[in-house]
């Protein structure tokens, strides 16, 4: 348990966002405020109806559908509520942000407007699916420690007509707007680093988000192309100034450059893990893509080409190494190994995803409506919140044959309680 002063501490700030969660809720606020107390109930949830047989919610099963269906939110305080509470720090003291897109799949309502075709992996590439549903791009905060905790900081749904890079620009943007209004981020602090996967266009925020305090690092497909500095122009060269250099095949050994660093790390589960770095890397941008729309000469973004590569994995198959971009040009060793470290734990948004569905039961409900959807979604951001800020105040309860946790926050999934039981 934590100590007296740090327990009261929780306890003030879990209860400021309760009062200003409900201050957010401008219509049905009773109704959804009840809800979202069940949602932080112990066990969890089956179905939308089930919520009404807790203790928290005491109104009867109409009530619950119309504070879905009529309820509504100010979803700009709401989202300032959020960003205000505190917000979990990388080991070096700066935050890490990570953006990626979960599906809600409604594949069975033909009838439910702007629904699209999400992506659903499978076992191998042949296996993979469009199924239509709900998308959703969520941004959270990744915490370092034994913990796959994370901190939801926006979900935004995606419509027909919009363009996921547009949207995820803009809503990074926003985010850290509200970061460096929250007072997370000072002047002189490290920028924030941004997390993405390779279904993300790293150079594009790199290049449209340079006024602000951020380091974009995404994965890349090993399939990808990228380009080496041009070499410097003599005086008898005539033409045109060349503006990029040898290429670099990320599956050709062959066309990589001497590494700038090379680093060794011994871990329990992997063997020797390893990063090399080849500085002042680029990629050839062209017109199509996140660039179809980019007005003028497209620019050259350098930045840092890191490989990563284990001995082995827990599943026993063969490991393929891990390319990673970052838009700093010139990084040290040790920058290269804390950004190693923070892509991995881009993997704990996969888990909050998770928990979300399995636990929380955001995908549950059969809506019809998307825009109580979006209402639901928020009130799951609500009850996570409330969970991650009530974390250090209750009892590990393990059952009797299981092994007692150690010591420090509990994991997303382990039994919980109502904040109104604290």
């Amino acid at each position: 348990m934590p100590e007296p002063v740090d327990r009261v501490e929780s306890l003030r700030r879990l209860g400021w966002f309760r009062v200003e969660f409900y201050a957010c809720l401008t219509r049905r606020a009773d109704a959804l405020f009840e809800l979202a107390e069940a949602l932080c109930a112990d066990g969890p949830v089956e179905s939308l109806v089930g919520l009404r047989l807790t203790a928290e919610h005491r109104r009867g099963h109409g009530a619950l559908y119309d504070a879905i269906n009529h309820g509504r939110l100010d979803l700009g305080r709401l989202r300032q509520a959020v960003a205000n509470v505190p917000f979990p720090l990388a080991a070096d003291g700066r935050i890490v942000l990570a953006i990626d897109v979960s599906p809600w799949l409604r594949w069975e309502a033909h009838t439910s407007p702007e629904r699209l075709y999400c992506h659903v992996s499978g076992q191998t590439r042949t296996q993979d699916q469009r199924v239509p549903g709900w998308p959703y791009s969520i941004v959270a905060a990744l915490e370092t420690g034994r913990t796959s905790w994370t901190a939801i900081h926006d979900a935004v749904r995606l419509g027909p007509a919009d363009d996921e890079m547009a949207v995820a620009r803009t809503q990074l943007r926003e985010a850290i707007d509200r970061l460096i209004t929250a007072r997370h981020w000072h002047p002189g602090d490290p920028p924030i680093l941004i997390v993405t996967d390779s279904g993300h266009d790293t150079a594009r925020p790199a290049h449209d988000l340079r006024d602000l305090p951020l380091q974009p690092l995404g994965r890349l497909r090993t399939s990808r192309v990228m380009r080496l500095p041009a070499p410097p122009r003599t005086p008898t060269t005539v033409g045109r100034p060349r503006h990029h250099g040898p290429e670099l095949r990320l599956s050709d050994e062959s066309t990589w450059p001497q590494p700038a660093h090379h680093t060794r790390t011994e871990t329990r589960r992997y063997g020797t893990a390893q990063a090399v770095a080849f500085n002042r890397v680029h990629p050839r941008l062209t017109r199509r893509a996140a660039w179809i729309s980019h007005s003028g000469p497209l620019p050259i973004l350098e930045g840092t080409l890191i490989r990563l590569t284990v001995d082995r994995v827990p599943s026993g198959q063969n490991p393929k190494p891990i390319w990673l971009w970052c838009s700093t040009p010139d990084l040290t060793a040790a920058q290269v190994h804390l950004l190693r470290q923070a892509y991995l734990r881009r993997f704990d948004l996969e888990h909050t995803f998770r928990l979300l569905k399995q636990t929380l039961g955001w995908t549950r409900p059969q809506l019809r409506d998307p825009n109580a959807a979006d209402t639901w979604t928020w009130l799951i951001i609500a009850a996570h919140t409330q969970l991650r800020l009530a974390r250090n105040l209750t009892d590990d309860l393990r059952r009797p044959w299981e092994k007692p946790a150690e010591t420090g926050p509990s994991r997303p999934t382990e039994p919980r309680t109502g904040p109104a039981r604290l």
